[in-house]
């Protein structure tokens, strides 16, 4: 159901049963997948694609040009996936050609009220971003990731899957798979094992995440050295994997 004061652009492409609320504006280039549900009050520019069952809250705003000064215009994009949850007041930009011109929204995610997610950022699946996070531009994060209210993330930064940031906390350098932070700037406080016990990972997967926590923090070593111990883990931990990939990928160094 569309109400009837919604404006939409008659190049926008709707599955037959979007429901649209009232003072809504979806622009042209915007695609808009089965199930989805607009509330009132939403703005929605494109070119910028929303998958399926997505539910999106009054005041948000999605795929709005970017806040960035080196942006003149050029036509970048904003794809979004499944099941996805925009709480009031969201602000989730679309790319840059500095970039690779996309931002991107995994599926299954929750963003919280005025959760704002900046141009070029990638953002897995099964994440739950709580109210007033900050994104800034180039964000990479992976899955299942909790980032606590007003959490604010520094432009390329990488978050590593399962990892679970306090409320306040400022992201300055990467945060490993697995691992918990808090503070300004994040400081790491041992793994997010509550979190791996509701996901299904085994007692003996834990342990041995712990273990490598403690070869990473707790001894002193270079990171290159910490590295070498935890390859030799992956082979009867096949989860170490994730955190040794994400250390690896480092470039700007991780939170120690």
């Amino acid at each position: 159901m569309i109400h009837s004061s919604a404006i939409i652009d008659p190049s926008a492409r709707l599955a037959d049963d979007v429901e649209v609320g009232p003072w809504t504006v979806i622009g042209p280039q915007v695609e808009v997948g089965s199930g989805t549900k607009i509330n009132s009050h939403v703005v929605i520019k494109g070119p910028t694609k929303i998958g399926s069952d997505n539910h999106i809250f009054q005041f948000a705003s999605i795929g709005e040009d970017c806040q960035d000064k080196k942006y003149n215009g050029e036509p970048t994009e904003l794809l979004i996936g499944n099941n996805n949850v925009f709480r009031e007041g969201c602000t989730i930009h679309r790319g840059t050609v500095q970039d690779n011109s996309v931002t991107i929204i995994g599926s299954d995610n929750l963003f919280m009220a005025n959760v704002h997610v900046a141009h070029d950022c990638v953002v897995g699946n099964d994440n739950i971003l709580a109210n007033n996070c900050a994104i800034a531009g180039h964000v990479k994060m992976g899955d299942n990731i909790i980032l606590g209210g007003f959490t604010a993330v520094h432009q390329f930064c990488v978050i590593g899957s399962h990892s679970m940031c306090g409320a306040g906390t400022v992201v300055l350098k990467d945060i490993p798979a697995f691992v918990m932070s808090n503070g300004n700037s994040a400081q790491p406080h041992g793994i997010n094992a509550e979190g791996l016990r509701r996901r299904g990972f085994s007692v003996e997967a834990i342990q041995n995440i712990k273990r490598a926590y403690k070869i990473i923090y707790r001894q002193g070593l270079k990171l290159d050295q910490a590295i070498e111990q935890l390859d030799v883990m992956v082979n009867e931990t096949p989860e170490i994997q994730l955190l040794t990939h994400s250390l690896k990928a480092s470039t700007r160094g991780i939170i120690r």
